[in-house]
């Protein structure tokens, strides 16, 4: 072992270890890797920075616009709206259908945005059918893995993997290659989820659960503080405001901004609004509490109590929102609604709620008029439950050239007319100047820290080659492979070995992490072996996207793991099952379509 071996493999280690502790933002951690990459000299300058020539980042980029077109112009939703007509179905059928139309739909596109979409649909199929929508959610994410195994454009995993072998001078990957074993994977997945779903997925609460029926019928009032006001110079508490009958002090405004107040010290001041909850009860109470008054400074203008809507929203990829406190936002000032609680990680938050750092995937439970929802639905920031964004109807009319893009796009890889890189691309440019999707939208749909990520992870899959490290590890797998296996088992039993190392990290780090680390790895294990090398990327590829056993493997396992209301071992017990199918799919498989 070379010293340069011996520092990618503890480079690879840390990054590892810094992916799992979650210290840090995974595309921080990417980056960090390529600069040590670069300082050190692991791999030449101009070596290490031909990772940013990679057409593989580029293409995920531009299929992630493509995929916001989809939503943006409402395609998505005429897809999914007759599944909001299958409630008359057992749950068995339903379940299947929801499984299959979901894969179908993201082996075209970006599978974040699919499950948006579906989750709100499957919500409301939940209600009508009066389960629980646990019972759904969980199949919605794991539809979108499966379905995104199906095509080259299904996830940025193949992407970045036919990336990687296309580099090493290997044939890329056909756009409907992967379907040979990506179809009988999400057909096993759907049956398994049809048929044990009802018994193995909990029946979990969602976050309104924690509020009585007489709390969600609250309103939604302001009261001022007048010069004369008794409360002045008073905290809530010693105002008497903290235990009030039938009311609630949601927020202080001061000087039109919503204000971090400690209800025990935080003196009152002339001027300061109150924003109350206030049961139906509670009014008359609230309006005869000495100290403030109901009417504007002038003593004219009465204000008005509203009905305040209780409802559940999710925090969106990209949102504007992430890594931002509810009081940094200045949320109550910004959105019209006030957040009652937080959902994270399977615990339900209620106190200290102006400090919390919002991060993708979590569950606000908020209140606010009837027009600050509807505010809510038309941005995209937040999810609503019982709808996605709404849509810009006049785009309508778009969803044909967009369909018809996508189909270009597909045609052309399948044909070897134009490469998916370049097609990708050209699709993206073509709905930004045909006006489908506006050029800063198309912007904000892709996730740079996903790039970003990327770029660094091809940085150190460079590194492992380059520095002996892909070849060392799979000397030693091949050497320890022949101590338990011979004659033909041996390929079989390596590319288990590879299957199995590939599945356990990606349901720890990001799956387009280790599919650039892995690719690397098999690469070297079929060259060490003299094998082909295409069962060991193809079984690279499966493995790295079938994340079920953990709501952190997956993005759209983290998206729905709130909303659902799930835990982590609901994860364990119907994912572990699935991941199992899942290998023994592909040992089937794969050693029939790709022979070594």
């Amino acid at each position: 072992m070379t010293w340069q071996i011996a520092l990618v493999l503890a480079l690879v280690l840390a990054a590892m270890v810094a992916f799992v502790r979650e210290k840090i933002a995974p595309d921080l951690i990417a980056l960090s890797v390529f600069v040590i990459i670069a300082i050190t000299g692991l791999v030449p300058e101009k070596e290490v920075f031909s990772v940013f020539a990679n057409a593989a980042p580029l293409t995920v980029a531009a299929m992630f616009v493509i995929s916001a077109a989809l939503v943006r112009c409402g395609a998505l939703d005429f897809i999914a709206g007759p599944i909001d007509r299958a409630s008359a179905l057992p749950y068995p059928a339903v379940l299947f259908l929801l499984v299959s139309v979901v894969a179908f739909v993201s082996a075209w596109i970006n599978n974040t945005p699919v499950v948006v979409v579906f989750v709100p649909v499957a919500i409301r199929l939940a209600q009508r059918m009066g389960l629980p929508a646990s019972k759904f959610l969980i199949p919605v994410s794991y539809a979108a893995v499966l379905g995104g195994i199906c095509t080259l454009i299904g996830t940025s995993t193949n992407l970045v993997a036919n990336g990687i072998i296309v580099g090493r001078g290997e044939p890329g990957l056909g756009m409907f290659e992967l379907a040979w074993v990506g179809v009988p994977v999400t057909v096993v997945g759907a049956l398994y989820l049809a048929l044990v779903g009802n018994r193995l997925l909990p029946t979990r609460q969602t976050l309104t659960s924690i509020l009585s029926e007489e709390e969600r019928r609250e309103y939604l009032t302001e009261a001022f503080v007048p010069t004369d006001s008794r409360l002045i110079g008073r905290s809530l508490r010693t105002g008497g405001l903290v235990k009030a009958r039938g009311f609630r002090v949601m927020e202080v405004v001061r000087h039109g901004i919503g204000i971090t107040i400690d209800p025990e010290v935080t003196p009152l001041e002339a001027g300061d609004r109150l924003v109350l909850a206030c049961r139906p009860a509670g009014i008359a109470h609230a309006r005869a509490m000495p100290g403030f008054d109901f009417t504007a400074e002038a003593g004219l203008e009465q204000i008005a109590a509203h009905a305040g809507v209780v409802f559940e929203a999710a925090v969106a990829p990209n949102s504007k929102v992430i890594s931002r406190s509810v009081s940094e936002l200045n949320f109550r000032q910004r959105y019209r609604v006030v957040v009652l609680a937080v959902h994270r990680a399977g615990e339900n938050v209620r106190d200290k709620l102006e400090t919390v750092p919002l991060a993708m995937g979590d569950i606000l439970l908020l209140m606010g008029t009837e027009e600050a929802v509807n505010a809510l639905r038309r941005g995209n920031d937040l999810i609503l439950f019982d709808r996605p964004p709404v849509p810009s109807y006049p785009l309508h009319q778009r969803i044909p050239l967009v369909l018809a893009t996508v189909a270009a796009i597909v045609l052309g890889e399948t044909f070897d007319l134009v490469p998916i890189a370049v097609g990708a691309i050209a699709g993206a440019v073509l709905l930004c100047l045909t006006g489908c999707i506006k050029p800063k939208e198309a912007y904000e749909s892709i996730e740079w820290n996903l790039i970003f990520v990327i770029f660094g992870m091809l940085a150190l899959g460079l590194a492992l080659e380059k520095s002996g490290a892909a070849l060392w590890l799979a000397h030693h797998v091949v050497g320890g492979v022949e101590h338990f296996a011979s004659g033909s088992a041996k390929p079989l039993v390596m590319l288990a070995c590879v299957y199995l190392l590939t599945s356990v990290l990606t349901e720890m780090l990001s799956n387009n992490a280790v599919a650039a680390l892995m690719v690397p790895i098999g690469l070297g294990i079929a060259q060490e072996a003299g094998l082909g090398a295409r069962p060991f990327v193809l079984a690279i590829i499966v493995a790295a996207s079938a994340a079920f056993a953990t709501p952190i493997g997956y993005q759209t396992n983290t998206y729905v793991y709130g909303i659902g209301g799930y835990k982590f071992k609901d994860f364990l017990k119907i994912g572990l099952p699935l991941n199992a199918l899942c290998f023994i799919v592909t040992m089937l498989i794969v050693p029939c379509v790709w022979p070594f």
